[in-house]
Parts: structure tokens; sequence; C-alpha cells
């Protein structure tokens, strides 16, 4: 088949790799415009550009698809059967959507209606989703509201980053874009409806489960809040990796891994952080006090409830330390606060 590709992150390179390798024909790449990236500010390309040029596949950079008229029109002429499209970053236009005869097709990471727009990932992991997944998904205008042809679910592991979970689903979205092709060529071509009719599409709202937007992150959902509980806190580092943060002496400090002691939750934590739980009283301590420095494990710290084990982190300024490492280079003590601007040690 002839595939017009979209998209622009990590994620969604798996699915171009396995589109090329499976003998379709990739005869265009559409991807975010390179972005200036790092400490030096330098321009970069995307990571699905950096692919399609290793491919030797025609690219295009639109700035904004929709206002882009030469760009579309150069797209109509690539004359592709369909276009599959992964975490582009953009909506598409009503005229773009309708140059395949065969459609448009979006692999997202959420099980819609759950999680319509950017940041599928984050978001189920920052509401404490038991599991996610992956939809092929036929585009119509709306954000993420068209039918949904095949679907995947994943449990979610407790101690999963966003970064561990998108691999995971990035590797299902090609394999379930892969089964999805064959059965859309297979529908043939014609009016939308009838197409949709024939591959046995199921409309969101005939789903379960409510309709859920994933808002854009801001730098203001980074900041931990010890006075939330150590799940909350939790969550929020897996699912922000690597960028939550919290004070430390009057300095940022990135909390990369950790632990909620939670007794109901004893099975799913890490065997030399299972023996941790219940030693301190539910809400002992202001949230945010260190309660214990652990040999070997890290620092033990209050919150609302429970408390929470920080196992990795990175002070402003400094290389990612973990356990007794990081220990010795924050030199805290029982009763030093986090979340402080102030150095509370001089």
């Amino acid at each position: 088949m002839r595939v017009l590709f979209w998209g622009t992150p990590q994620y969604a390179v798996p699915t171009l790799k396995a589109l090329h390798a499976a003998g379709h024909e990739v005869v265009g790449v559409v991807t975010q415009p390179d972005r200036r990236r790092g400490r030096g500010k330098q321009l970069m390309p995307s990571p699905v550009k950096q692919v399609a040029l290793e491919l030797e596949c025609p690219v295009f950079t639109p700035e904004r698809i929709r206002r882009d008229l030469e760009c579309q029109q150069a797209l109509a002429r690539l004359n592709a059967d369909l276009s599959v499209v992964v975490a582009f970053g953009q909506i598409l236009p009503r005229s773009v959507l309708e140059q395949p005869p065969l459609g448009c097709w979006n692999g997202h990471g959420s099980l819609l209606p759950r999680w319509r727009g950017a940041g599928p990932i984050q978001w189920s992991l920052l509401e404490g989703d038991p599991e996610t997944g992956v939809g092929v998904m036929a585009m119509e205008e709306g954000l993420d509201t068209g039918p949904v042809l095949l679907e995947r679910r994943c449990r979610i592991g407790l101690l999963e980053t966003a970064e561990e979970l998108a691999l995971r689903l990035s590797a299902v979205t090609a394999e379930l874009m892969l089964d999805a092709l064959p059965r859309i060529a297979s529908a043939g071509e014609g009016p939308q409806e009838l197409r949709w009719q024939r591959l046995g599409v199921t409309a969101q709202q005939e789903r379960n489960g409510e309709v859920t937007y994933a808002r854009m992150l801001t730098k203001d959902d980074l900041r931990l809040d010890w006075s939330e509980s150590a799940l909350a806190l939790h969550r929020r580092v897996m699912a922000l990796h690597p960028n939550a943060f919290t004070r430390w002496r009057g300095q940022r400090l990135k909390v990369l891994r950790c632990e909620p002691l939670i007794e109901r939750l004893r099975g799913e934590l890490s065997e030399d952080a299972r023996d941790l739980v219940g030693r301190w009283p539910t809400g002992e301590g202001t949230p945010g006090t260190v309660l214990s420095t652990e040999a070997g494990l890290g620092l033990v710290v209050s919150t609302r409830g429970c408390p929470l084990l920080i196992r990795a982190a990175q002070l402003e300024g400094k290389s990612r330390s973990d356990a007794d490492t990081l220990l010795q280079q924050l030199r805290a003590q029982p009763g030093d606060q986090l979340g402080n601007d102030i150095d509370t040690n001089t």
C-alpha cells in the first residue's frame, strides 16, 4: 500500500519503521519542523524526521498544515492510499482528511474515549488508571473523536514511568497498525460511512467509559506538593519523569525514582522496600519532613498519609544519584524539610 505517514516524537518511530519493513511504500513523511533543543539550543530534527531521512522517504515539515495550502497540494500529488498518523502534533483539516481514498487512521495511546488529546500516557499515570492501551481510530475533524477499529489493553505497573510505558505502547501501536492495514485495504474505497460499516468500527459513544481530555501539561504540574498522599506524589513522579521536582536547601531537586510505602501495595513494591512498610505511623511528621535515611535505599519522607521512599534524584547542577550516593550528596538528616527554598542546614 502507498502510505503517507504523519508523526513527530520517538513514540511514532516504531510504526514508521514497521510500515517500511513490512513492504508498504511510504510515499512521504510529515513531521513537525526542526526545533531548537538542548543546552546549546541547536536546531534539531524530530526523531521521525531522522528516521525518514535514513529510509530515504520524502519529508514535509509544515509549521501549520491547516494553513499551508502549498504543502497540502504537494501531499495530494503523492496519491497515497491512506494516511497513518501517530503523535503528529497538529489537528488535520478536512481538506487533508479527505485526500486518501482509504482514509486517515490514527494510532492513539489510550483506551478511547478516555484521554483524548495530547499526553494520554502521562494522564493515565497521573490519574492512577490500572490499565491503558492503544487504539487504531478512523480520523475525523474532531479531536480524537473517530470510531475505533482495533484496540489492545495493557496493564500499568506501579513502578513504571511514562517513558517506560510509552516504549511498550509504541511497540503495540506498530503491531496494531500493521494488523489494521490489510483490513482497511479489504474494505475498499467508497464513501466514508460505507467503508466504516464494512470494517465494523465502533463509535466511541457506544463504548464504556466517560469522555476525558488530556490537557497540555504545564511547568506548574511538575512541582511536588508534599501535602498530597504518597500515592499521588508517586504517580506524579512516574508520569512526569524525569522532570517532577521539589526544593532542597534552596536548590531544585528532581525526584526520579520513588515508592509509596503503602500496605495494600506491598506486593507491587521492590523487594527491598517492602520491609519499610508500616515502620512509621500514617501521617507522622509535617508533610515533606525527612523521617529516615535508609542505607542502600534512600530517603523516607512524610506525606499527607503513608511515607514516600525517594530512591533516586538529581540535584540542580549535578548528575543523577541513587540510594547511598544520594544520601551522601544531600547529607540529609531526620527532621530536614523538602519543599523549602530556605537552607535549614546553615
